[in-house]
């Protein structure tokens, strides 16, 4: 695929945190790039894949600023800044939405919190009911959309809160195949509506996370000699999807290839 790898983007290392008495991430280190193709505007998506109960969550919450590790740091955006709550959106499960205001309002509220005035937030919010198709929903309360248009209203307020960097927990949870297919393109056409937009998907679904992303991160935890779990967990693994002919194509999950990974990861899942 041809694609070169500029300047980065998101960057972890020495991220370690315990709990208690439990070690749930060591010495983590992780690098997001920015992905650059000749003629394409390209975003970035990364899938953060482990079993339940690895850490990912915990991962999600220091990525995001929402905590703190007890050693090592994380840097975001072209000048690699300490992160602070508020830098990267989350878009949780549940879409929250104000649902007293309409699509609009909840998208203006989220500009006037990124700190512009009543008419900039006003202005930015009709740019972002433009970019993620939603001007004819503009008027509509929360409930009055299908989930769909929940999640896309979601990740529009997240990104003008954070302007390129969105966290989303799970977002294929509880979806049919059909669904999820719609899912992934909708993050595809949202993080390729600007070369710097980065958009980290924490999941479980495999196939899901190898159809949409460019890169997967596999979480998992070393072994001594004796083959003991040595608590904390780290990225194991990288896959560069892009490198292996796997993304920024229709159709990819009926490749040889694409199901060759997904066995692949399946496989190595019960050792993580």
């Amino acid at each position: 695929m041809n694609c070169e790898y500029r300047g980065t983007l998101l960057r972890a290392t020495g991220v370690s945190l315990t709990i208690g008495n439990s070690a749930i991430l060591r010495d983590l280190n992780l690098e997001i790039r920015d992905v650059y193709r000749p003629g394409y505007i390209t975003g970035q998506i990364v899938g953060l894949l482990g079993p339940s109960g690895i850490g990912k969550t915990r991962l999600f919450r220091i990525l995001s600023g929402m905590d703190r590790p007890d050693t090592g740091e994380v840097l975001v955006g072209e000048k690699c800044v300490p992160v602070e709550r508020g830098m990267v959106g989350v878009v949780a499960q549940n879409y929250p939405l104000f649902e007293h205001r309409t699509v609009a309002g909840n998208l203006e509220l989220a500009a006037r919190a990124a700190g512009l005035s009543r008419s900039a937030a006003a202005e930015k919010a009709g740019a972002y009911l433009k970019r993620f198709g939603l001007e004819d929903r503009a008027g509509l309360y929360p409930c009055q959309l299908s989930g769909g248009q929940r999640q896309r209203v979601a990740i529009a307020q997240q990104f003008l809160c954070s302007e390129h960097f969105v966290l989303m927990d799970e977002p294929f949870s509880g979806l049919d195949l059909m669904a999820v297919e719609q899912v992934c393109q909708m993050i595809a056409e949202v993080a390729n509506s600007d070369e710097l937009n980065t958009v980290i998907v924490v999941t479980h679904d495999i196939p899901a996370a190898v159809a949409v992303a460019d890169t997967l991160w596999l979480l998992g935890r070393d072994r001594d000699e004796n083959d003991r779990i040595i608590p904390g967990a780290k990225v194991k693994k990288t896959y560069n999807l892009a490198e292996m002919g796997l993304a920024w194509q229709q159709g990819v999950a009926t490749t040889k290839e694409f199901g060759e990974v997904v066995r692949e990861i399946r496989g190595v899942f019960p050792s993580l």
